[in-house]
């Protein structure tokens, strides 16, 4: 299998960071004024950089899969388990993806929805069959592209927007914030190593991508904030057509909205891929693709708060067992069946994160929940041996 550079692999991170999605996510923070908003954006992301980057580094030194490494810690069928909450966070992200950019682009040619699904879905199939090792110049000249029209985009809005302004009474809680920032680098985490384990330098591309992602993404939500605070309207072509910039509009949203969506077809083929070898994950990228187009077109989905945090209580524990057992017990249950204790302590895990959500505690629930199942982690292993 041909190697991926630290360069492609930046290109990838910086594709899935541009994304409509992150921007009306961005929109969400306005209400906290720009100055707490940044705040909590910065704060959030540095949390998932984190995250993200130890995912990465399980994967690309291990040169597994995401969901191969998942096996590492909870067994070969509490592996699948993962693997399989993974494809439909997948299917889900990618439904999402695929509607956003679609309602978009409808507003800025206001034209129905329906179209602009179907070619944003054919050009991610497109993606798809051309594969990740081959993308190199296509990357290139998307990235660049979308690159420059991101700064313009950027230009436009930020320059009218009130740096000092204050969080109005309906604002979200400062630690929600801050969870709702963690929640898409988060998202990330069950994906990332399906790309670092192609990479020639594992620890430098792991390094790349990550902060690539992080850096972008937290553009992509200063972007959204920025455009809120500026026009009290959360949709990103409404603006763009307001700002004048027309065609340019149709490639940021269509570009952006291919290059993170392809990523999640992608990862949802190699994730099946690991719940049977019969499997052909490009194949199944492909019918994520078609299910998610299809969704895209019948379902509204419009605000995706809910979803992100659904993701972050079930990742941020499992992730918390992976950082526990490869980084500090060493311990690699790759051969059993299904590891019950960690299966456990991911459900207590879960069960934790959901609470700390209700008691929205100021540093959010992800950093909270993953210090006490690793603390949790630790202790069960030292008190109950195998």
């Amino acid at each position: 299998m041909k190697k991926t550079s630290n360069f492609e692999n930046g290109l990838i991170w910086f594709g899935a960071g541009v994304s409509i999605a992150e921007i009306i996510t961005g929109t969400y923070f306005a209400p906290l004024g720009f100055k707490n908003g940044l705040m909590a954006i910065l704060i959030g992301h540095l949390i998932g950089a984190v995250l993200l980057y130890l995912a990465g580094i399980i994967g690309g030194m291990s040169e597994k899969s995401a969901m191969e490494t998942v096996k590492m810690s909870f067994g070969q069928k509490g592996g699948l388990f993962f693997a399989f909450l993974n494809v439909l966070q997948l299917v889900g992200w990618t439904a999402i993806m695929i509607y956003d950019g679609a309602i978009s682009t409808s507003h800025v040619f206001a034209t129905g929805h329906i179209l602009w699904a179907l070619v944003i879905g054919l050009l991610i199939l497109v993606w798809i069959k051309i594969g990740i090792s081959n993308l190199g110049k296509l990357n290139t000249v998307s990235m660049s592209l979308l690159f420059i029209l991101t700064i313009v985009l950027s230009f436009k809005i930020l320059k009218g927007v009130d740096f000092m302004s204050e969080a109005t009474a309906d604002a979200m809680s400062f630690g929600l914030a801050i969870e709702l920032a963690i929640a898409m680098p988060m998202s990330w985490m069950p994906l990332i190593s399906d790309y670092t384990r192609e990479a020639e330098e594992s620890k430098a591309a792991t390094l790349t991508s990550t902060l690539t992602y992080s850096l972008v993404s937290i553009w992509m939500y200063v972007i959204g904030m920025g455009m809120a605070l500026l026009t009290e309207e959360s949709d990103i072509a409404m603006i763009m057509v307001k700002s004048g910039l027309g065609l340019a509009a149709m490639l940021i949203i269509i570009l952006s909205t291919v290059t993170t969506t392809f990523l999640d077809a992608y990862s949802a083929g190699i994730s099946a891929e690991s719940l049977s070898k019969k499997v052909n994950g490009q194949k199944v990228g492909i019918i994520v693709t078609i299910i998610g187009t299809i969704g895209a077109i019948i379902f509204p989905m419009d605000d995706i708060t809910d979803f992100l945090y659904l993701i972050g209580s079930v990742f941020a524990p499992m992730i918390a067992v992976q950082i526990a057992d490869y980084f500090i017990l060493k311990k690699d249950v790759t051969n059993c069946d299904i590891y019950v204790k960690n299966m456990i302590i991911w459900l207590i895990g879960f069960i934790i994160y959901r609470m700390l959500l209700k008691m929205d505690i100021f540093i959010g629930s992800t950093i909270a929940c993953i210090v006490i199942v690793i603390i949790l982690k630790v202790i069960v292993e030292k008190l109950i041996k195998d």
